[in-house]
Order: structure tokens, then sequence, then C-alpha cells
């Protein structure tokens, strides 16, 4: 197959590549999302920027389509973002722009979905017919294979785990508009915030600087500052709910962690989940992707081919207006 432009459109970095049919990436580059769009056209510009830095001029034509994956919800029969909550856009027409520059077909999903596809593809997925891709990054959300096939739901949007319901005690507010949502406290957008509410309600008195960001705080707690191991404690039960309702939900043989809260805090995170996580059904495999948080990148490498793939198409009802 020809080499296609995969791109990886994320609540806090826009990644575009460069990848050949076998999964091999070439020239890869990343920018900021913008924080404050006017428009969408701040961030399609950005996006078409990007592809013409990595496939420039008439190279471009010889791929041999465009797949995007994107911080949901999406519409890919419109080719759309509707509605994301750490986007701060109500509606991101894409696909229709990227064509009408490059000429191109341009296939969209939901990220978390691509995921899936890219660890089934390319990594720790592969062989496994049930499995739950988790990220755990910006937002939370989740990609689920059942049977060897993805669950898409409606739209192409099951599965949107970082909003399931976790919690009453503190009723953090998720970006979506409600409260108690695994997304409101253990992402990295929301747990500073989660943090803040835990030390007031708990009237722990700590105030450390480096708190005020999600990487702050674990830095903190390697740090040995006191109390932080009880807040640790609560996020490790937080997150073990989650997982425990995503068991009680898909009863996947294999969970595949994703993200850069997960990947660079596993250490302290993942003894956590197995302290805390119900043994209603049996415990699948716990592991942390070894793709380096480019599974959604490579599973929109697979969708820039055709939405049918090998865990079945990636479209939902028809296929009238797909693609662009």
């Amino acid at each position: 197959m020809k080499p296609v432009i995969a791109v990886d459109l994320g609540a806090t970095n826009i990644r575009v590549a460069l990848i050949s049919g076998d999964g091999a990436i070439g020239k890869k580059i990343s920018a900021l999302t913008p924080a404050t769009p006017e428009g969408p056209s701040d961030i399609v510009d950005t996006i078409i920027t990007m592809i013409r830095s990595v496939s420039p001029g008439e190279k471009i034509l010889e791929l041999d389509g465009i797949g995007i994956c994107a911080a949901g919800p999406v519409n890919p029969h419109l080719g759309t973002v509707v509605n994301p909550p750490n986007i701060a856009l109500q509606e991101i027409p894409i696909s229709g722009p990227l064509f009408k520059e490059f000429g191109l077909p341009v296939r969209l999903m939901n990220d978390c979905p691509a995921g899936a596809l890219g660890e089934m593809y390319f990594g720790d997925g592969s062989g496994c017919r049930d499995f739950v891709y988790i990220t755990i990054s910006t937002g939370i959300g989740a990609g689920v294979v059942t049977g060897g096939k993805i669950l898409l739901g409606r739209n192409g949007n099951a599965a949107e785990v970082g909003h399931f319901h976790v919690d009453t005690t503190y009723n953090a507010m998720c970006g979506c508009g409600h409260p108690g949502h695994w997304e409101a406290y253990a992402s990295g957008r929301h747990l500073p915030e989660f943090f803040s509410r835990w030390c007031k309600e708990n009237n722990t008195g700590i105030s450390v600087e480096r708190t005020r960001s999600s990487p702050g705080i674990f830095e903190a707690v390697r740090a040995g500052y006191a109390g932080l191991d009880d807040f640790m404690e609560e996020l490790g039960r937080i997150n073990a709910r989650g997982i425990s309702d995503v068991i009680a939900a898909y009863d996947p043989s294999r969970i595949i962690l994703d993200g850069s809260v997960i990947r660079n805090n596993s250490d302290l995170l993942l003894p956590l989940l197995d302290r805390y996580i119900d043994r209603f059904l049996p415990l699948p495999d716990i592991m942390i992707s070894r793709l380096n948080g480019l599974a959604p990148l490579l599973g929109a490498s697979v969708i820039a081919h055709g939405y049918t793939t090998a865990a079945g198409s990636l479209l939902t009802g028809t296929d009238e207006d797909a693609e662009c």
C-alpha cells in the first residue's frame, strides 16, 4: 500500500506524520492545539500547514489518503468533530476542508477507537479478540475490541469511559458540564482541580506551588511532601472505579493503558489499581502500551487506506457521504 498522512487532533497537541502501509513512521511533527481558537479554521489551517510540512508539493498526490483521529465526539459521515469537551469549539468541520485543499480521500474517527485499531495492527492488541484500549491524558477515553470487532455505537463514539460516573463525594465537574465523571478527577486537565477540592474537603492545609499542574502533583508525591500519599490513595480508588466499570461493562481479557498521565506515572498509579479494582469478574491483563503514545496516530494511518479494516468497517449506518 502507498504511504498515507495520519493526523492526531488532540486537546493539547496536534500530531501529523507520513506513515507507510506497514506502520513505519516517516517524518512526524507536532504542534500545540490552539487553546482559544476563534473558529474551526484556526485548527484546520494549522493541520494543513503541518501536512504540507511532512509531504511538500506535488508528492502528496502520490499518497493513498489522509486519516484523522480526533478527540471526540465525531461524526465520521459528515467529517466533523462535534462538541468536544476539551476543545473550545462546538463543531469543527475537518474532512471537507482537507479534501478541498489536497484532493485526497479524508477519513475521520474518534481517537480512542483509533488507538484500539493501532494496537490491533501494530501493538499489544495483535491477536487479542477482546481488549480495551484506555488513554488517560488531557482527557480519558477508550476503544473497545470485542470478538475481534471494534465497538462503535451509533456514530463511532462508543466507550466514552471518561464520562463513566465514579464519585458522589466530591462531585467534581467534568468538562462536558456534568459532575462525578472519571475524567473530572484523573485526567491531566482536571487532576489539579480535584486535588484542590480534596484538600479543602479534608482540611489538609497542603499548599505546594508545584501541585497546580498534574506533572507537579506527581513530582511532589515523589519528593515526599506530607499528606500527598493520602491523596494518591483517593486517586487510586477513583481510577480503580473507572477500570472496574470497564471490566464489568466489556469483560476484556486485556486492558492496554496509554496517555501521558499513566505512561509517565505508572510506578505510582498501577499498584493502586491492583489494590482497589473490584474482582467481580476475573482480572484481565493490564499493561502499559508499548507504542509510546502513537497508537491513535497509527490507527489513523489504517483508516487512511479505507474504513474497511481487520476490525470490520469503521463506519456506522450508511456510508453515503462518508468520504470526501
